[in-house]
């Protein structure tokens, strides 16, 4: 009976710890479910949050808006039509169709969307502490193939945040090794890559090689290195760069030989060459990054004898050389508008007044941030920067709408207010390049946008707290 009682007990036991394990288990998963409510009540009320399909294209009349055009003469009075995610009409005598929003812009100011064409938005999120959401580098030296697209993060908050300000697309690219990679022009809207994309292999990355004896150890102090060292190792590169480029070439013209007749051998496939056949025939643009005067003469010479399509970003030392970048007939990304000097001996405003230096010279320029992610929403402030230093404004301007369209060959598509042109749109209380203007619309290929991002979530969340 003893033993009968205790394994009475035992079993009582057991009985009551399913019982408890059940509850526990019952509760849990009533607070998973609260918890997923919750988050999905959120993720639904959040501004950021993205509901896996696009808003549909609107038709909307906006009317008595001050027009700047940028290409042409500003409208004053005038009347803007959107349908079909495009430009239909615009002028001062614009009728509204059947079913059109209307939208009364008294006192406001209807620009262009803003491009910049050097950052890495959607492909690094937070730079250190989080390697998961930093896609913005490949192993090793050569990798034409690293496509930036397939790797852009819709969702990133950074794509609100800059978005609201007037930035409505990007060139976005891979950075690292001498080949980075194919960087991709897209629009800040969509809710995956290929709605991004406007194109998706816009341009190939290229860091030009230079010679540098300045490194740095685990504690950040600089060290100099061997400057023969350095010598060969920029020479090694560049040998490396200019051989995969010819042997691209060569690779073209076997694929073009064995699709013209079958019984010649065919070359073996090659994904890293045949990614770059477009960039050696010329049909895509290669982007190179070079800031002092030397790189930039070695690129744009070692551009001319590969017979390269090619833009200069960064162009910091750009303004030392004018005649040179308008003879050659080059493009420059300029990223340095708001840097302090690097040279100590540099004037304060060197970086400031480098824009309209190369406006008075008639070199080809537009003007970027240069940044990642965070500091793309100021590009209105790099713009307006220069135009403080003698640039003229209407210049500044063009420099972040219809100049880096010219220079991307979209200028039939966007960078200014055209009838036929995308409705990437900004409406502003005031001068887009001032900043205290604030963006009052927004259209993203005719699409209406909320005015909402990480940033205005937290505002709304901590302004009145006492």
């Amino acid at each position: 009976m003893i033993r009968d009682k205790k394994f009475t007990n035992a079993g009582m036991r057991r009985r009551a710890n399913k019982t408890k394990s059940a509850a526990f288990i019952a509760v849990a998963m009533m607070l998973c479910g609260l918890l997923l409510t919750a988050l999905s009540v959120k993720a639904q009320t959040s501004a950021t949050a993205q509901s896996g399909v696009l808003a549909p294209q609107g038709t909307f009349l906006i009317r008595n808006a001050r027009i700047v055009t940028v290409s042409g003469p500003e409208i004053e009075n005038g009347s803007l039509l959107i349908r079909n995610g495009k430009i239909e009409a615009v002028g001062t005598n614009v009728t509204a169709p059947a079913g059109a929003e209307e939208i009364n812009a008294q006192g406001l100011s209807i620009y262009p969307g803003m491009i910049d064409l050097g950052t890495s938005i959607g492909l690094l999120e937070i730079g250190s502490g989080a390697p998961g959401t930093v896609d913005t580098t490949e192993v090793g030296d050569m990798n034409p193939n690293a496509s930036a697209i397939v790797a852009v993060n819709p969702h990133s908050a950074y794509v609100n945040v800059t978005r609201v300000n007037g930035v409505t697309s990007v060139v976005t690219m891979p950075l690292g090794g001498v080949i980075s990679g194919q960087a991709a022009f897209i629009n800040l809207n969509g809710t995956s890559q290929r709605e991004m994309a406007v194109v998706e292999q816009a341009a190939l990355v290229i860091n030009f090689p230079r010679v540098t004896t300045t490194t740095f150890d685990a504690l950040f102090n600089p060290q100099q290195g061997n400057i023969t060292e350095a010598i060969t190792t920029r020479d090694r590169q560049l040998e490396q760069l200019r051989k995969v480029l010819k042997d691209a070439e060569a690779y073209g013209r076997a694929q073009d030989a064995y699709a013209r007749d079958k019984n010649l051998p065919r070359a073996d496939q090659n994904l890293m060459l045949a990614s770059l056949v477009p960039y050696v025939r010329g049909t895509r643009p290669v982007i190179f990054r070079a800031n002092r005067e030397s790189e930039i003469r070695g690129a744009v010479r070692f551009a001319e004898e590969m017979r390269l399509k090619f833009i200069i970003m960064g162009g910091n030392e750009a303004w030392k050389m004018t005649d040179f970048l308008r003879e050659h007939n080059v493009a420059v990304v300029l990223t340095n508008a708001l840097d302090l000097p690097s040279r100590e001996d540099d004037a304060y405003d060197v970086n400031y007044a480098s824009a309209a230096k190369l406006q008075q010279a008639g070199v080809r320029f537009c003007i970027s941030t240069g940044s990642t992610g965070q500091f793309v929403r100021n590009l209105p402030l790099y713009a307006g920067m220069s135009a403080a230093f003698d640039l003229p404004r209407a210049e500044a301007l063009k420099a972040i709408t219809l100049y880096p369209a010219q220079i991307m060959n979209l200028a039939d598509r966007m960078g200014s207010i055209e009838a036929g042109k995308m409705a990437n749109l900004v409406i502003t209380d005031g001068d887009l390049l001032d900043a205290r203007t604030h963006v009052r619309y927004l259209f993203i290929e005719g699409r209406r946008l909320p005015l909402t991002s990480r940033h205005t979530e937290l505002y709304e969340q901590f302004r009145n707290r006492k």
